[in-house]
């Protein structure tokens, strides 16, 4: 995006918080009256295995939500990798006249449908972080840009091993079309740099899978023969380290995603290489924005388009040992006591995290 149109955008949104927090004061008055279901937002996140969606993003959206709108309250669920559950979830708030869901879905595919059941019946819905069909309005990273990134990083730590080495890639859930743009943007990176992608496979978000996966790859491609190791997120990366461990192999690159606490300890400790950062101070207030936006009848405005659905589009960042105190730590997200601790806090020191 040029500069002029950065700033369009930019105040194009001031509008749109200031026309927000209007209409929210006129729905709910000074907050001394009942909250009927109008004020009430949905959010509705796919898993609690990824610790960010629990730890992170809820309550980055809630505190939001909050800020734009004293009068609106949030209704959270989380569907545990559920399909089933999350439907049930998603009807249950339409029933009890939730007029707005952000909904990060275990499966994008079914979720398109029951956005179209939901717009039926009045209810508009943000997709958040994933990409939904239909959808009123999508947030999310760039998940591509996530996937390249991930890429030129295991690069970059190979350094002139990088033309000859081995690599192992454990994805994403298949049912997750971000983990499919995650892949899509790794492999773009990696073929024709690396040696090869020599072995890979879905750790379905899971860490135990991962594990499992990353053992069967040591099997398949030789326990010396490994050169890296592309984890889709952090929490995977920390199954698939404990196979590698349990294998004796210690020291080539493994990088993740998320930033995750665990993640970036392990970075701290040596074990994990990188991670991508992800803002939930970017991604859940921009969620709530259009949240609440869409409760008060305010125009969306988004930067952007994906697949019809207006959208925003945020930068993720690289993280790794140069740089934990100037984004997780700098950002809030992590205090230096929760990432350093006794066992940790030589490395923390000497990497200047306090």
């Amino acid at each position: 995006m040029n500069a002029m149109s950065r700033r369009v955008v930019i105040g194009t949104a001031a509008l749109s918080m200031a026309l927000a927090v209007s209409a929210c004061g006129e729905a709910g008055g000074d907050g001394s009256g009942d909250k009927g279901s109008s004020t009430k937002i949905g959010l509705l996140l796919p898993e609690n295995k990824t610790a960010r969606y629990e730890a992170l993003d809820k309550p980055q959206f809630e505190k939001a939500v909050r800020r734009r709108c004293l009068d609106c309250e949030v209704v959270y669920n989380n569907a545990v990798s559920d399909v089933a559950k999350q439907k049930q979830q998603f009807d249950q708030l339409i029933a009890d006249g939730v007029k707005v869901i952000a909904l990060c879905p275990v499966d994008s595919a079914k979720a398109a449908g029951w956005v179209k059941e939901a717009q039926g019946k009045g209810v508009k819905v943000v997709a958040y972080d994933r990409a939904i069909e239909g959808a009123d309005v999508y947030v999310s990273h760039d998940n591509y840009m996530v996937g390249e990134l991930q890429g030129e990083a295991l690069i970059s730590a190979l350094g002139a091993k990088a033309a000859t080495a081995q690599i192992v890639m454990i994805n994403g859930d298949e049912k997750d079309p971000n983990a499919a743009l995650f892949k899509e943007g790794a492999r773009i990176a990696l073929e024709g740099t690396v040696g090869k992608i020599a072995y890979e496979a879905s750790g379905e978000w899971d860490p135990k899978v991962a594990g499992e996966k990353m053992a069967a790859a040591v099997s398949s491609v030789g326990k010396d023969k490994i050169g890296a190791v592309y984890s889709a997120n952090d929490g995977m990366a920390g199954g698939i380290i404990t196979s590698l461990e349990n294998a004796g192999i210690k020291g080539i690159p493994v990088g993740g995603q998320d930033a995750e606490l665990a993640g970036i300890q392990r970075i701290v400790a040596g074990t994990q290489t990188f991670t991508i950062y992800k803002s939930p101070l970017d991604l859940a207030p921009k969620a709530a924005e259009f949240a609440v936006d869409l409760l008060m009848g305010v125009p969306i405005r988004a930067q952007t388009e994906t697949d019809g659905v207006p959208s925003n589009l945020l930068d993720p960042v690289v993280v790794d040992r140069t740089n934990i105190q100037t984004t997780v730590v700098q950002d809030g997200i992590y205090k230096a006591a929760e990432i350093c601790t006794d066992e940790l806090a030589a490395q923390c020191a000497d990497l200047g995290i306090e």
